[in-house]
């Protein structure tokens, strides 16, 4: 049963295009993660947050995928990291057009 995965912590940038331009390598890689479906980067320039959603295709890979970025982003410097794993209930979801 795919998962949906959100993470957030605060952040000092970079936001908009230079965020695209800085991390594009980093999107590509996250593509070859374990059960990835897709990912929506998130960040909001005004409250200083970044972050995303991640469907992943099961718990355990979105598990997993979670505890390497976390690790990766306190490599960063980066602290207060927030995350859920949240089931999708896909028969209401489709109603709303989701992507899954």
């Amino acid at each position: 049963m795919a998962v949906l995965l959100q993470v957030d912590f605060p952040s000092q940038g970079p936001f908009k295009q230079e965020m695209a331009i800085a991390f594009k390598a980093l999107a590509e890689s996250i593509n070859l993660e374990n059960g990835m479906i897709w990912k929506i980067w998130t960040e909001n320039s005004e409250t200083l947050e970044s972050g995303g959603v991640y469907l992943f295709d099961n718990q355990a890979n979105a598990e997993t995928y979670l505890k390497m970025h976390t690790a990766r982003l306190e490599s960063f410097g980066l602290t207060d990291i927030r995350a859920k794993i949240f089931e999708i209930n896909q028969e209401l979801s489709k109603i709303n057009h989701a992507p899954i």
